[in-house]
């Protein structure tokens, strides 16, 4: 199908900007269209990347040189000054910090890109027909293309701690697949409410910092206080990131309520993400 029937298809049903007018649009067209110009969605991820620098040798570097040296200062204050146990347990301490917080900044990033990526991109909703939910998922698949330098990194740094590989340690993706599923929901719904409330970003990282203590980056999944157990098993990112750091550093298998948890919080997010985004998203142009 050429471009001019999908604009001659997805144009009516889906676009009529009518002033507080709310309502999902027809599913059928709008995912089709959704699909036929995921290419919009490619470049407009390549042009940010080009645009951060991040295409760059130092650019990739420092993309790295983050999450890392927050490793090296978390781990200073929570095992060195808090008083390590052993050479051994201090390794695999580390290893596990770098890992979840390679991941927890992959997430945030793009959760946070996401939240933006509407009223970011104001004169292109302006000028263009194309389903908005490419925009947030442009910035989801920004945010994966920047995590993928410290895979390595982690890897190398896995080795010189001297922590097992694994067969069950190809299983991570799986978590991450879910991870990022998770932060595409999350990111059409601060995309959404962002179009509303013109201070969501600037709440975010505030409540990202929070959503960092309160997820096994810091502390293993098994640490979590018997009394607060229960209620930090309704953190979503409890068995997302539990999951991935249980089998990238140490090769265990989760348990499968881990695995359940993992797969309804990726599957909520992005059903009632994307469901609410789409509900709002004839009153963007009315809005901006």
């Amino acid at each position: 199908m050429n471009a001019t029937s999908v604009d001659e298809e997805f144009n009516p049903s889906v676009h009529v900007y009518e002033p507080h007018k709310v309502g999902l649009p027809a599913l059928r067209p709008y995912f089709k269209a959704l699909w036929q110009r995921r290419e919009f969605a490619a470049e407009m991820s390549r042009t940010n990347i080009r645009a951060a620098n991040t295409n760059t040798f130092f650019g990739q570097v420092w993309l790295v040189l983050n999450p890392l040296l927050l490793a090296a200062v978390y781990y200073l204050l929570v095992d060195i000054i808090a008083g390590g146990s052993t050479k051994v347990d201090a390794a695999e301490r580390f290893a596990h910090m770098c890992g979840g917080l390679f991941a927890f900044y992959y997430f945030s990033g793009a959760m946070t890109a996401g939240a933006a990526s509407v009223v970011g991109g104001g004169k292109l909703l302006m000028n263009m027909s194309f389903p908005r939910m490419l925009l947030p998922l442009s910035a989801v698949r920004t945010a994966f293309f920047r995590f993928l330098p410290t895979l390595v990194v982690y890897l190398i740094i896995h080795i010189a701690m001297r922590q097992p590989l694994k067969w069950q340690m190809l299983l991570a993706p799986a978590f991450l697949v879910m991870l990022t599923v998770f932060a595409a929901g999350m990111g059409m719904i601060f995309a959404a409410l962002q179009v509303y409330f013109r201070d969501t970003t600037s709440f975010l990282p505030y409540f990202v910092r929070i959503w960092l203590y309160l997820s096994p980056v810091l502390w293993f999944a098994e640490q979590a206080p018997a009394k607060f157990k229960g209620f930090i098993q309704y953190n979503p990112l409890y068995s997302l990131i539990g999951g991935w750091t249980d089998l990238l550093v140490r090769g265990d298998i989760p348990k499968w309520q881990m695995w359940a948890g993992a797969g309804f919080w990726a599957i909520l997010a992005f059903v009632v993400g994307s469901l609410f985004f789409m509900s709002r998203e004839r009153e963007f142009v009315v809005r901006l």
